[in-house]
């Protein structure tokens, strides 16, 4: 009976020694529902929009903290809503892709708070309507009844729930032009598409447009003059972190407040991309070709 007491009382603290193992071994740090954890292991998540623009940003980002930093990167392709989602609940560690003060408002205040916004790593940004210079129109006043007839009153937009469709729904609405007008929901990838036949063609379009973006580069284009400012002003895009990054991850924390580049610099990543580069190839060889700013990067 001594003996089996004993048994049991080693077998009951060789239990416990099991669970408080288990339990200190699982530990999620700081990553909520997905995030990067605070086990050591240099891993973070990167959330993204399918434009252009974010296309090379985020995949320049992955770049460096791959070949530089040493970090495996996980791309979460998203909406713009369930990006920002993302980041408040942890299951995305970080992105570059947030347009502030104007297009991703909405967005901002409802997850103010939920995340951290280390501010812009792009300045110049514009957002509005867009068509080709040939077209003799300059403003969204002067999208009458004979201009509506040419496009059979359409704009060709991108991914619904963008900021930006939202800005033009609130843009046919100020100019008196939403019982006649509609708004194309499509993609980024299917307005380029759509814009470029046309202007091959010299057709008369509109779009939903945005700056950077290769567009500019490869065709002459024009935005239409916004007299009643609802598109807002010049934007920034802005670098948006999870809550609990700097603790859990505080070296891609450091690049990731320091990235910062110009709307050029963007541009020549896209175009390559557009000219048939992988954006994983485009991004590597604008790291390769920008050392001095990557180092600069790096070493703050």
């Amino acid at each position: 009976m001594k003996w089996n007491k004993l048994s049991v009382i080693l077998a009951s603290l060789m239990v416990l020694i099991l669970v408080a193992g288990c339990a200190s071994g699982n530990g999620n740090g700081g990553g909520k529902n997905g995030g990067s954890k605070s086990d050591g292991k240099k891993e973070i998540t990167l959330a993204y929009v399918a434009w252009d623009s974010e296309i090379a940003s985020t995949n320049v980002v992955k770049e460096v903290l791959e070949s530089k930093l040493g970090y495996t990167v996980n791309m979460l392709q998203v909406d713009a809503g369930p990006m920002w989602v993302g980041i408040a609940q942890g299951s995305a560690d970080a992105m570059v892709a947030a347009w502030l003060p104007t297009t991703h408002e909405s967005y901002m205040k409802d997850n103010e708070g939920k995340l951290e916004d280390l501010g812009p790593n792009l300045d110049g940004t514009k957002l509005g309507l867009v068509v080709p210079s040939y077209m003799n129109i300059n403003s969204i006043e002067d999208l009458n009844d004979e201009v509506g007839g040419t496009l059979n009153y359409t704009v060709t937009g991108i991914e619904p729930g963008a900021g930006l469709m939202m800005k033009t729904e609130s843009v046919l609405e100020e100019y008196g032009l939403k019982d006649k007008w509609t708004l194309l929901e499509s993609s980024s990838a299917a307005m380029a598409q759509a814009l470029e036949k046309a202007y091959n063609n010299e057709e008369p379009i509109i779009v939903t447009g945005w700056t950077p973006h290769w567009k500019f580069a490869k065709m002459d284009l024009k935005y239409l003059e916004d007299p009643k400012g609802v598109y807002g002003q010049d934007e920034q895009i802005h670098t948006i972190v999870r809550t609990g990054l700097k603790d859990d991850q505080p070296e891609a924390y450091a690049f990731l407040d320091a990235f910062n580049w110009t709307p050029d610099d963007m541009a020549e990543v896209m175009i390559q991309i557009v000219e048939g580069a992988s954006p994983e190839d485009a991004a590597k060889a604008w790291v390769e070709a920008n050392a001095d700013k990557v180092d600069a990067w790096i070493s703050k």
